[in-house]
């Protein structure tokens, strides 16, 4: 069966009165994609099943599919994303997408309005070890605003100078969830999560020397902290940081809504 066929026969059930206007919504959350040549298909109601609609991940492909891409997404979304986008892609994309944006420390492009207000209450605090550290931290600052969620920003307050990190402790105590990013020996997550009382994600980053391992003794050192409530992504992944912080924020205001007293 098509997809046209498929959608066809879920309206007329429903027109029928053989299925429920609930059971549709939940059958339509897994049907829509969209064929962008040979090269793609655009999963249009990702964004109804998990909150966030598909992000085009640059690395890897052309200007051209990225173009291509984003010409599509953009009919369907209000904000369309591109992640690991070099200068010189930019630069090829920005003749061929109109409205194009470019967060050249973060290495985002994104189709999007020129002001998000938050959608969300609470905070995502985003801390960064060093000055190194910023392109990551900067991709989940950034895929965090474009997500809809209030940022706050703390560069440069690695565990080497800890009296920069103590004096700005507000920022720990306001947040709602905190990103802490940090290569070299990682050692910043695990300093923060012993101050805070709010889920910490630790992002390992491939800053270091040569026996960091491009970011694995980070990783390692995050995953074997001994403060409680550290979760750790994936090395560099400051977008995958911004999504898990944005689903945390999310269900806790589905329970909020979701409670007699609210």
């Amino acid at each position: 069966m098509t997809q046209t066929e498929a959608l066809r026969s879920l309206l007329e059930a429903v027109a029928s009165g053989k299925l429920s206007p609930d059971n549709a919504f939940d059958s339509l959350k897994d049907l829509a994609y969209e064929k962008v040549g040979e090269f793609a298909k655009i999963d249009h109601h990702r964004q109804l099943r998990t909150g966030f609609p598909e992000v085009i991940w640059g690395l890897g492909k052309t200007p051209e599919q990225i173009a291509q891409i984003m010409q599509v997404m953009r009919d369907r979304h209000s904000v369309v994303m591109a992640t690991r986008i070099e200068p010189g892609v930019y630069k090829a994309l920005q003749s061929q997408v109109r409205g194009l944006r470019y967060y050249d420390l973060a290495r985002i492009c994104a189709i999007a309005p020129p002001d998000i207000e938050p959608q969300f209450s609470g905070e995502i605090a985003i801390l960064s070890a060093g000055t190194a550290d910023l392109p990551v931290a900067e991709e989940a600052a950034v895929t965090a605003e474009l997500s809809g969620f209030r940022v706050q920003r703390l560069w440069d307050v690695g565990v080497a100078g800890i009296h920069r990190l103590l004096n700005n402790r507000h920022v720990i105590d306001s947040a709602s969830v905190l990103i802490v990013v940090a290569g070299m020996e990682g050692a910043l997550p695990s300093v923060v999560a012993g101050l805070a009382d709010c889920p910490v994600i630790a992002v390992p980053t491939s800053i270091g020397y040569g026996a960091s391992f491009g970011g694995l003794a980070p990783l390692l050192t995050m995953l074997n902290s001994c403060a409680p409530g550290v979760g750790v992504v994936n090395i560099d992944n400051g977008f995958g940081a911004a999504v898990l912080a944005g689903q945390i924020l999310r269900t806790a205001e589905k329970l909020r809504l979701a409670s007699p007293t609210s």
